[in-house]
């Protein structure tokens, strides 16, 4: 099947009006959710290193390390990172693993060893896999790269704890989730998976007051 990639605001309204025929659950949850953003990026190097900064922290602290490295290397491409000492990165907050994880990504990308460009065009098993060839790269990583940066409509990070959260609340789990149980129960969301977990994202800010999405 032909997959509808996720480019603009009017195929997240197209996926949301499919989502809640596949799941009717799914109504409710819509309209609680209120707007639920696009949150597209270009592909590439800064847009999978903002994601490398998000991980384990809270929206707030990724977007002040954020804001900081963008004032040290003037724009977050590979060279500009490769240049960057260890007490610049100690500087601007990053942690020595997601320091050596951007040098790293920003080397494999430099040598050509890895096309982030072409990766968006796979299909998502083979891009994960190519994408968590880069240690400190995991599949969460992997899979919001392909989620926000390659449009994928049918990618669900079921590790993101936030979307654990929100799923067990709208769905009046009595625990939350694990990955493996959420993507049992957001296997019956495909092919708008990517779309759905916008949603809970949008839910989790609006009905439990939250930040919990990895990108602004």
């Amino acid at each position: 099947m032909q997959l509808h990639m996720i480019r603009t605001d009017a195929d997240v309204a197209a996926g949301l009006v499919d989502l809640a025929l596949l799941d009717p659950r799914l109504f409710v949850i819509i309209d609680k959710a209120g707007p639920v953003p696009l949150r597209r990026l270009d592909p590439g190097y800064r847009g999978l290193a903002g994601i490398v900064v998000s991980q384990m922290v809270s929206r707030a602290s990724a977007d002040a390390i954020w804001r900081k490295l963008e004032a040290l290397a003037g724009d977050v491409t590979q060279h500009h990172v490769l240049g960057l000492t260890d007490e610049d990165c100690r500087a601007v907050g990053l942690s020595r693993a997601k320091a050596d994880t951007l040098r790293r990504l920003a080397e494999s990308v430099d040598s050509g060893a890895v096309d982030l460009d072409a990766i968006c065009h796979l299909d998502a098993p083979v891009a994960v896999r190519a994408l968590t060839q880069v240690k400190g790269i995991g599949r969460w990583t992997a899979e919001v790269y392909l989620l926000f940066c390659a449009g994928h409509p049918d990618i669900f990070p079921s590790g993101d704890v936030a979307l654990q959260n929100a799923v067990a609340h709208a769905l009046g789990l009595a625990v939350r989730p694990t990955a493996a149980e959420l993507d049992e129960i957001a296997a019956r969301w495909s092919p708008w998976r990517g779309v759905s977990a916008r949603l809970f994202w949008a839910y989790y800010a609006r009905v439990m007051r939250r930040q919990g999405a990895p990108l602004a």
